[in-house]
């Protein structure tokens, strides 16, 4: 598959709002707030932002500018239900921005919905276990075949073909699903239950897949979170696992017109992510070793933490797309398959050329 690039942007807004197409008493029909955030990611043509390597910019600042309207609104105002499916289709609608892929709302860090290209919903909901396991296939002396802890995150994702309703799968169905699986998982040694005697992040993952599908016909993910940097992702068919790093590096973006505070040093707090797809081993009952993948990738790290980028042999400029095609011929990670660098919060860019797999919150 030829490679895709995808530019990224969000913005922030604090708002009021009610939902009257709840069921009657629900608590989201009262008012109440949120502090939300809406996320765009498009397939920018050549020569829609200011220059080259300015697209990242560009869109953060028209997303800003969008939103602003909403920002300590009532938005029962705005919109008669404000959920945050129709919050999504007021954004798309406002931005004008050629081809967007997905347009987003995220009300809550746990919870949010995406809109793609077909008006599809993809809904996703976030909920933590603390829980125990070792990992009893893993070669001897690997820290993992130790008994230890972990807070677990699981990401449910369901898609659907709204229809222009005003509101997909209500999220409280979704922690309604959870809550038996929820009681299994939290607060016990996953070794102790059925299924689970080899509890890596991907047969977790299928193992709730399979509780959760019968009762959620539009489950379309499973994502694990092991730890806040790795985890893994299973939709039935596929795994797919991703590691996440924190850069602190300079750069100047040589191409900013004459003029632009861009073409100075400066810097940023970048967070890239690096997605893996690969079969399933057997006995180790994981894709890749999320140690041995860190271990993979650190001679390239070592290259842009802390580092100055624009000293970088082989790299065509400091923007994002650039620095993530050079990171892209680097990794000596043949499973890489999507790389995802933002600068920001929800701003950057995604290189894929395989599946896009599912959105995670930034």
């Amino acid at each position: 598959m030829r490679e895709q690039v995808y530019i990224a942007a969000a913005a922030g807004f604090e708002a009021a709002c009610s939902v009257s197409a709840l069921p009657p008493g629900h608590r989201a029909a009262r008012l109440h707030g949120h502090g939300y955030l809406a996320r765009l990611r498009a397939q920018l043509p050549a020569g829609w932002a200011p220059f080259a390597g300015g697209e990242v910019g560009a869109l953060r600042e028209r997303m800003a500018q969008c939103v602003a309207p909403l920002d300590y609104a009532h938005l029962n105002q705005v919109l008669e239900q404000p959920t945050d499916e129709n919050l999504a289709r007021w954004v798309r609608g406002r931005i004008g921005v050629p081809d967007i892929d997905s347009v987003g709302v995220q009300s809550t860090l746990h919870s949010g919905v995406d809109l793609d290209r077909r008006d599809h919903a993809h809904i996703w909901r976030r909920y933590v276990f603390q829980s125990a396991h070792r990992l009893p296939n893993v070669p001897r002396g690997h820290k993992c075949g130790r008994m230890h802890g972990h807070g677990f995150e699981v990401i449910l994702h369901a898609n659907l073909d709204l229809g222009a309703r005003d509101i997909g799968i209500d999220y409280d169905h979704l922690d309604e699903v959870w809550a038996p699986i929820h009681g299994e998982l939290h607060h016990a040694c996953l070794n102790d239950i059925a299924g689970l005697e080899n509890p890596t992040s991907e047969l977790i993952g299928s193992w709730i897949w399979n509780r959760v599908k019968p009762e959620l016909p539009e489950l379309s993910w499973v994502t694990v979170y092991e730890t806040a940097s790795a985890g893994a992702n299973f939709d039935g068919r596929h795994y797919r696992i991703w590691k996440e790093l924190t850069l602190d590096s300079a750069l100047k973006l040589s191409r900013a017109p004459e003029g632009d505070a861009r073409r100075r040093i400066h810097g940023h707090t970048y967070t890239l992510r690096l997605h893996l797809m690969a079969p399933l081993d057997a006995v180790r009952g994981w894709t890749l070793d999320f140690g041995d993948v860190k271990t993979l990738f650190t001679p390239v790290f070592e290259r842009i933490d802390h580092q100055p980028l624009y000293e970088l042999p082989g790299i065509e400029d400091n923007d994002c797309v650039s620095l993530a095609r050079w990171v892209r011929a680097q990794a000596a990670l043949p499973q890489l398959d999507r790389i995802d660098l933002y600068e920001m919060r929800g701003c950057g860019a995604i290189l894929v050329w395989n599946e896009a797999g599912p959105a995670l919150p930034v």
